[in-house]
């Protein structure tokens, strides 16, 4: 896959073993062995972009690292982007910077909803959207995905209900992870119809909207919003550029009370955001970063039809919905017929591949597994052929007990 006209070679084997990678570094507290395909953490295996590197090396030659600030042009690097990609115009005051989309949640529950009310989630979904109001103290309202003609859909109707439940906010994944869905703009106006009858907050976790396969195209939710609409969108280059380690993220809210909300709880918790390496990458990133991206976007999507194919002609047993977007494919692994537990074993002990539990995804998510697929294409082949033969391997000693 190295025809992608830039010298971006997402084949190149790059090790990350013993470089602190949480993913290739903590596979024996996870999984119990370090003897496993890591699969599992949501970030990609290959070099972010040649731009973020410069931008870091150039820093790095200034000896000093103190206290550093928020440049005009960082902001207008993101402006720029959304404007280009998304045809979305941010203005400038709209942009509350954040160490971090998971931050940025529980902060979001903590402002706009007391101890004791309703955060409505979409399982299966992120793990944090459960903690961040479980660990705030407030209460969580399950409006789950359904499936329907092959794919994810959100259940409007049960929605509506749920925002009578005593609800003050919808926490909405989009592109949604796991399931790889990439909403259609009149999923997302029913949705908006709701929280304007039910007065709730809207806050959209878009980190993965630029990651979005042909043939779909992400719709910003804030884009389609009115003046009444109450909507905080939370972004970050960290998934787009394969940067997630420099922390850095974005709130864009239109409504000065909500931003001052918000504000007011990273400032009661002192929490220190401007780092000067997150700073540069972050700028870099958007204003750079688009070639890489756009060679980006064609590998991953061939990756996930090579799964999506491999898996239909040699392991039937588990089948995997085509996702939109993102770089995670969710697996329906519920034909082996394993409890959660056994499952989770039987891919590391068996198959000696580190996913993560889809039941980490909430009850919607038992009988599943999440599979990172960004990156290298051998390691990915290797880790579906181990798969492979631990599954003929279990159909065979299942075939064989029956037969006793």
């Amino acid at each position: 896959m190295r025809g992608n006209g830039l010298g971006i070679d997402f084949d190149q084997l790059i090790t990350r073993e013993h470089t602190e990678s949480v993913k290739f570094d903590a596979r024996k507290s996870v999984f119990g062995t370090d003897q496993v395909i890591p699969l599992w953490v949501a970030d990609m295996d290959f070099a972010a972009p040649q731009a973020v590197t410069r931008a870091l090396e150039e820093r790095a030659r200034h000896p000093v690292y103190g206290y550093s600030l928020f440049p005009e042009s960082l902001y207008q690097s993101m402006i720029d982007w959304f404007a280009s990609r998304h045809g979305w115009h941010i203005e400038r005051d709209w942009i509350l910077l954040a160490p971090g989309v998971v931050p940025s949640l529980h902060a979001a529950a903590m402002a706009f909803a007391a101890e004791g009310e309703g955060i409505i989630i979409q399982p299966p979904v992120y793990p944090p959207f459960f903690s961040s109001v479980q660990k705030t103290g407030r209460r969580v309202i399950e409006n789950p995905l359904q499936w329907v003609d092959g794919e994810y859909r959100m259940d409007l109707e049960h929605l509506a209900a749920c925002a009578q439940q005593g609800a003050r906010m919808l926490v909405l994944c989009s592109p949604h992870n796991p399931v790889g869905r990439v909403w259609r703009r009149e999923e997302l106006e029913g949705l908006l119809e709701i929280t304007r009858q039910h007065d709730l907050l809207v806050v959209s976790d878009d980190i993965h909207c630029d990651l979005v396969f042909d043939g779909h195209r992400q719709q910003m939710l804030a884009s389609m919003a009115t003046r009444e609409d109450r909507i905080i969108t939370a972004l970050a280059p960290s998934k787009t550029f394969n940067i997630p380690g420099m922390g850095l993220s974005a709130l864009v809210i239109a409504d000065a009370g909500q931003r001052q909300a918000i504000k007011r709880v990273f400032d009661s918790l002192h929490m220190q955001q401007a780092n000067p390496f997150s700073i540069v990458a972050f700028e870099a990133a958007y204003r750079h970063g688009g070639p890489w991206l756009d060679a980006l976007l064609p590998y991953l999507q061939s990756n996930m039809q090579f799964v999506r194919q491999y898996l239909q002609q040699h392991v039937p047993q588990i089948r995997c919905a085509q996702a939109q977007g993102t770089y995670l494919l969710w697996l329906d692994c519920r034909a082996l017929g394993m409890t959660d537990g056994q499952l989770k074993a039987f891919f590391i002990q068996k198959a000696g591949v580190g996913l993560n539990p889809g039941i980490s995804f909430g009850a919607a998510g038992s009988g599943y597994m999440r599979i990172n697929i960004g990156t290298r294409r051998a390691l990915l082949q290797q880790a579906l052929e181990q798969i492979r033969d631990a599954v003929q391997a279990h159909v065979a000693t299942a075939l064989g007990r029956e037969s006793r």
